[in-house]
């Protein structure tokens, strides 16, 4: 069997069917495998038919079409799915092969898989791939990583398929994909990539709430000021599909939107933000206000059960509606910048702890184009860390920091707006006390590092002594010298 591909592709779900499809259309050679292998005929037979694309049946069938150094992308569920996968390829591989896993895994799996690979001589890629079915079909974002050594052999195909925008600080036009960095870095931006995403889609929640329950309006009216908020700083395909769902009408010609059941779902990448920021004592406080809200939404009995019981002031907002709307739409605006500072905050920490080199301004250019949350916006993140590399929050960019400051009113005239008519906009209201603490000088930490040295002899620093000098004080009278060790925050 004469080697004849340049890459495998495992796993016929809708995502892998497009990349193949999209690899084609650029002029790779691709092999398709299944591990039901009726789908790969099915597939030859429908929406590969015409192509280049070649069908295997094995694993062993499937390598051998393949040219050195082999190529497998792995588009298969997270987890056991792709330990699997990797012992089956493992007999049939030879060193300096790679494997590629394109799914949304946990990074540390990713990490460990680099090294277990590369302990048998084969090169492990990890890489995040967003922008759904389309992004998949027309050119979607790639973040990969794992081992450099394989960028060289796969860095062509990537960024041929991926998505191309033009890089505002060049004016050049660049693909969506660039080398991340090693281990699994390539997932963990993808996981901080779906955790901004779970912010985005919250944030444009709580503004529809605001305008529907508090201002009364109907679907298509929301359509077109999601329509008209497009077309301006907010430009984004996120606001662009709210702008279609709130537009689009059943059967009955009634809004399809206030059909569908009020609770959201969840695939983990969220919450796998959320937990790794505490790890690293990161405060991405928006994006788990946005895994919480999801949370609570599941509790759809118990919220009509407690609807009828709790009490609260009617969520009519009266006054100038075209002005409130305004000011929904800068509160949206700068909680935006909030969540996307702390995102950044967390790669930051992130490529700290596992000796990442990670290139800010590029990552903002990867997700400029083909990903969930694309958007102009991302553009003026990547100016910023062009004039500032070492930047240490996108607050302090001089750009953001006037667009915060024109925004500040509205904003906080929103939040108490949706306080006093109870609203609940939990992803605002907590954009805004992040601003408000991470601007505050001193905060009443102080009294909490008392009450743990009082309480657990945990400790304290002084103001008027040197940091790392820390204290215990025998605040009843009654207890000992001996401290507990020292903290960490």
């Amino acid at each position: 069997m004469e080697p004849q591909a340049d890459i495998a592709v495992i796993g016929l779900a809708v995502m892998g069917q497009n990349l193949i499809l999209n690899m084609n259309d650029h002029g790779f050679t691709v092999v398709a495998f299944n591990r039901t292998v009726s789908k790969v005929d099915d597939f030859l037979a429908n929406e590969a038919k015409g192509t280049n694309v070649i069908g295997a049946h094995s694993v062993e069938e499937m390598v051998k079409l393949l040219k050195r150094p082999r190529r497998v992308m792995l588009m298969v569920k997270a987890g056991s799915a792709v330990d699997e996968f990797i012992e089956q390829l493992l007999p049939y591989l030879e060193p300096g092969d790679i494997i590629i896993d394109g799914g949304n895994s946990l990074f540390g799996d990713t990490a460990r898989r680099v090294k277990y690979l590369e302990s048998k001589g084969l090169l492990y890629v990890g890489t995040g791939v967003s922008g759904g079915e389309e992004g998949a079909r027309r050119g979607p974002s790639i973040m990969p990583g794992g081992s450099p050594a394989a960028w060289p052999h796969v860095k062509d195909i990537f960024q041929g398929i991926a998505a191309k925008v033009q890089d505002p600080t060049t004016g050049k036009t660049e693909a969506c994909c660039d080398w991340v960095g090693e281990g699994g870095a390539g997932h963990y931006v993808k996981m901080v990539h779906n955790g901004i995403e779970y912010g985005d889609m919250q944030l444009i929640c709580e503004a529809y709430q605001l305008m529907r329950d508090g201002l009364g309006m109907t679907a298509d009216e929301m359509s077109a000021v999601f329509a008209e908020w497009n077309k301006g700083d907010l430009d984004s395909y996120l606001v662009e599909i709210t702008r279609d769902i709130l537009g689009f009408k059943d059967t009955d010609g009634q809004p399809l939107v206030d059909k569908i059941l009020d609770t959201a779902g969840q695939k983990g990448t969220g919450k796998w933000t959320v937990i790794d920021s505490a790890e690293l004592a990161v405060p991405v406080t928006l994006i788990a206000e946005a895994v919480y809200s999801r949370c609570i939404s599941a509790l759809k009995e118990e919220r009509v059960a407690a609807a009828k019981k709790l009490k609260g002031p009617r969520p009519k907002i009266s006054g100038d509606r075209a002005k409130f709307i305004e000011q929904i739409r800068q509160a949206l605006y700068a909680s935006k910048i909030v969540s996307y500072a702390q995102g950044y905050m967390l790669m930051r920490a992130a490529a700290k702890q596992n000796d990442w080199n990670l290139n800010y301004g590029g990552i903002a250019l990867m997700w400029r184009g083909g990903c969930i949350i694309r958007s102009r916006f991302l553009g003026k993140i990547k100016e910023a860390y062009a004039n500032k590399p070492k930047l240490t929050n996108l607050l302090l960019d001089p750009f953001f920091k006037k667009e915060i400051k024109k925004c500040q009113r509205a904003w906080r005239n929103v939040i108490a707006t949706a306080a006093k008519k109870g609203v609940p906009i939990p992803a605002f209201s907590t954009a805004l006390n992040f601003f408000d603490g991470y601007r505050t000088e001193r905060l009443p930490a102080n009294l909490l590092q008392a009450q743990r040295d009082y309480f657990g002899a945990h400790t304290y620093e002084r103001i008027d002594k040197p940091r790392g000098e820390f204290f215990h004080t025998n605040w009843t009278g009654r207890g000992g010298t001996t401290a507990s060790s020292t903290y960490n925050a």
